[in-house]
């Protein structure tokens, strides 16, 4: 025989929800404590797998923008399979080619770190030495540490990107297979995903919830890179005015760090002062390139981004930052550059299954 507990939460013949009894608080704290225990668990699992998950959470992201493409395709009776391969290649060789026109600079870059590490040293020392408190010299001195030992010892710091070469070519096999896979067989996903569910209306409810995540990605990613563009042209022309080195890859790091909101303007920001104060020796002169870009990215954000992407593309700022400083933490920097798309699709799911997206009262005027 049942216990008492079990049939009560049993709905019998002729009984709606609002005919059981309500919940007793010791029931309730063993659901939420279920509840916080499986988000622990999940949150650890994300962290600690995040080798292999990160890869295909990027793949399923980037599948979901590229999907319109791929309908387009298979409407022009292109195979589903066929589509995908296409579609993975010309994304691998825009990459390769982007990698291509960097790497020159890059490994310009890579050459001056000596004479720059020198310069910041010979630069900041000064500055930091007349905070006593700091106690650099003493610091150097006990432990027989000098300026030109830290730079000489500089290749610990290739040795670990060194060791990091491997696994980021895991990654980005399993990004590759993934993507063609989810390509290839999106539409059985989708289709699998709506027959799960047994009545109408959730089989609705969930075209809607997947109509919805592609038409945000997709509009999102879209309008964002051509915004992101401009920007980082501007960021091109700031830095070829001010007289920095390697004008290119500060208009490629700015768009790219657009795309995780707050850190990346800081991030690029203050890399321009940095290198604004080693290249020129007048202070207001040096930190004319970092004002300069602050201020177009701030217009950008604040008048062109809303003006073009309305007000469906709007979160919360402070559910933003959250969100990128939790994908930092479980997967490092892809994490940051997923945080947005992923809170655009925790956004386009609520919408359509919030109780009050179904019914939405016409205020007066």
């Amino acid at each position: 025989m049942m216990d008492d507990t079990v049939k009560r939460r049993i709905l019998q013949p002729g009984e709606t929800r609002q005919d059981r009894p309500r919940k007793t608080a010791l029931e309730l704290g063993q659901a939420w404590a279920v509840i916080g225990l499986f988000l622990i668990v999940a949150i650890a699992a994300l962290h600690y797998a995040g080798t292999i998950l990160m890869p295909l959470a990027l793949a399923v992201v980037v599948g979901l923008i590229l999907g319109l493409a791929a309908d387009r395709l298979e409407a022009l009776g292109v195979p589903p399979m066929l589509s995908a391969i296409v579609l993975t290649t010309a994304l691998a060789a825009l990459v390769t080619i982007i990698g291509n026109t960097l790497a020159g600079p890059l490994m310009e870059l890579a050459q001056d770190m000596p004479a720059i590490g020198q310069t910041m040293v010979d630069r900041f020392t000064p500055f930091l030495q007349r905070f006593h408190w700091l106690h650099l010299d003493g610091l150097y001195n006990a432990r027989g540490v000098t300026m030109d030992k830290m730079l000489e010892n500089g290749g610990g710091i290739l040795t670990t990107v060194a060791g990091q070469v491997t696994p980021a070519i895991v990654q980005t096999l399993i990004f590759f297979v993934g993507l063609v896979l989810f390509l290839a067989g999106r539409v059985s996903i989708r289709k699998t995903l709506i027959v799960s569910f047994r009545d109408r209306a959730r089989r609705l409810a969930a075209i809607r919830c997947i109509n919805a995540i592609e038409t945000a990605l997709g509009f999102y990613f879209a309008t964002a890179s051509l915004i992101y563009a401009g920007v980082g042209c501007c960021a091109m022309l700031i830095a070829w005015a001010g007289g920095l080195t390697l004008p290119v890859l500060w208009g490629f790091f700015a768009f790219l760090s657009s795309f995780v909101p707050f850190l990346g303007v800081t991030a690029i920001t203050v890399s321009l002062a940095l290198a604004g104060i080693l290249t020129h020796s007048g202070l207001l002169f040096s930190l004319l390139p970092a004002i300069a870009f602050f201020t177009v990215h701030t217009l950008v954000e604040n008048l062109v981004t809303p003006a073009v992407m309305g007000r469906r593309m709007e979160i919360n700022a402070f559910a933003v930052f959250v969100a990128i400083i939790f994908w930092t933490w479980v997967w490092g920097a892809a994490g940051a550059m997923l945080a947005v798309p992923l809170s655009l699709i925790g956004k386009a799911i609520f919408a359509e299954l919030a109780p009050h997206a179904a019914t939405k009262p016409k205020l007066p005027g």
